[in-house]
């Protein structure tokens, strides 16, 4: 099975680099690199999920020929939903589970007030607020003028999103919470019960609203069990005999 990886607002590929670690050696860890960070700084930032889909189909829809679930943290839930909405709309190849975290069910508003559209000095504030950016990065005037426009993108991917009605999934919805997180309540990530008619399934872990670094390893652990179970489920019976 392959796992693809979106990263939460202002992450990159890298925040995934110690996953193979944990992770059955079955799967098939691809992290998603989106424009705007490390070897793609050069690359215009996006701004918008439906934006980011378009621009992924075409390159991941040719790895999706063996079974695949797609994974995204805070603004990489959004993508990832976004995404099997989408493959599910074209009748492309659908994920055997969608498995989100730290972020409010899609249809649901976020629980605090947007900053991607403020001015620097308060933009900052903010980042240092939410807890994501390490203090000496917002405090390097010359590192927050090349990643400040990448962080704002990302956040309003996050912050602007319009929810728009459409046919529920088909496939199965692992949504993962934070038990101490002010963004994300577990009655706001429960309700992506309301985006499936698969299967639904929670689970919660200690930690604030990056739960899934502080408790990597018991995270990661709850993960590796539930592809597992996904994997068995597409498994063809001639393997689940053998």
């Amino acid at each position: 099975m392959r796992l693809f990886c979106f990263p939460f607002a202002g992450g990159s590929a890298q925040a995934f680099r110690d996953w193979r670690d944990y992770l059955p050696q079955s799967i098939e860890l691809c992290a998603v690199q989106l424009p705007g960070r490390e070897m793609r700084q050069r690359e215009m930032p996006m701004a918008n999920a439906d934006e980011i889909v378009d621009a992924l189909l075409p390159i991941l829809t040719p790895l999706m020929d063996r079974p695949f679930t797609l994974f995204g943290h805070s603004m990489g839930a959004i993508i990832a939903f976004e995404l099997a909405r989408r493959l599910q709309q074209e009748g492309k190849p659908a994920p055997e589970c969608l498995v989100v975290s730290g972020r409010v069910a899609p249809h649901r508003p976020l629980t605090r007030a947007p900053i991607n559209h403020l001015s620097r000095d308060e933009f900052i504030e903010g980042l240092r607020h939410l807890g994501g950016t390490p203090a000496e990065v917002l405090g390097d005037s010359e590192l927050m003028s090349l990643i400040e426009p990448m962080l704002r993108a990302d956040l309003a991917v996050h912050e602007d999103y319009t929810y728009r009605a459409e046919p529920r999934l088909k496939c199965d919805v692992l949504a993962f919470g934070g038990l101490r997180d002010p963004e994300a309540g577990r009655g706001d990530v429960e309700a992506w019960r309301e985006a499936t008619d698969g299967s639904f399934s929670l689970q919660m872990m200690p930690g604030d609203h990056f739960f899934i670094r502080s408790a990597q390893p018991l995270f990661l652990r709850a993960l590796s069990i539930e592809l597992r179970k996904a994997m068995a489920r597409s498994a063809p019976p001639e393997r689940l005999a053998g």
